[in-house]
């Protein structure tokens, strides 16, 4: 299975979501973004390592790095390697005593981890590429919008072949103002139409 290297871009919230998060992840050595939703107490996990904001008492994260580093256990890198019903999964390679094991988590928290490690995050191709959002739809949206001298529309209408192309150009301009928790709805959308034509 083919990896890629991704890094954080950021995490971004929507009050469509009810305290969730999008985190966004971007190919290091490409041009895809990964949106990945996740909970408001794993999103505040991550921000709060990558600003470098040490809390009060230690996090369920910070516990496990304690624990992991008492016990020469070494985080060697985190891997989304699944994706099934819209629900991401992932794997936390670890190393100790040079035996290498795999243990099962949820991307949240394994990437939570993962910035405590400072571990690499890696992806597989075939999940960037189920649904990861590529740059040049962006350049797209923005070259459309230009023309049309109009914004595209913003509601979700009826399930043709036109509206496909509608959620697609909303999709662009989404990603292109980094709305990225509405980019993954819209790319869920989109799929659940592709999916039942």
């Amino acid at each position: 299975m083919d990896k890629l290297q991704v890094d954080i871009l950021g995490l971004s919230t929507s009050p469509h979501t009810n305290g969730a998060y999008a985190l966004i992840l971007y190919e290091v050595d490409g041009k895809r973004k990964l949106p990945i939703i996740i909970g408001g107490f794993e999103a505040q996990a991550i921000a709060l390592k990558l600003e470098n904001i040490k809390p009060p008492r230690p996090f369920t994260h910070d516990l496990f790095k304690t624990i992991a580093d008492t016990f020469n256990l070494n985080v060697k890198e985190v891997f989304i390697d699944e994706l099934h019903n819209e629900t991401f999964y992932a794997k936390v390679i670890c190393e100790m005593h040079g035996e290498t094991q795999e243990i099962d988590a949820r991307p949240s928290d394994a990437i939570a981890i993962a910035v405590r490690f400072g571990a690499p995050i890696y992806v597989s191709e075939e999940i960037m590429n189920e649904a990861g959002i590529r740059e040049e739809q962006q350049e797209e949206a923005e070259v459309a919008e230009t023309d049309s001298g109009q914004e595209t529309p913003k509601e979700i209408t009826g399930k043709t072949e036109s509206s496909l192309g509608e959620l697609q150009k909303m999709l662009e301009d989404a990603v292109k103002r980094e709305d990225y928790e509405e980019a993954a709805r819209l790319r869920d959308e989109i799929d659940r139409i592709k999916g039942s034509s």
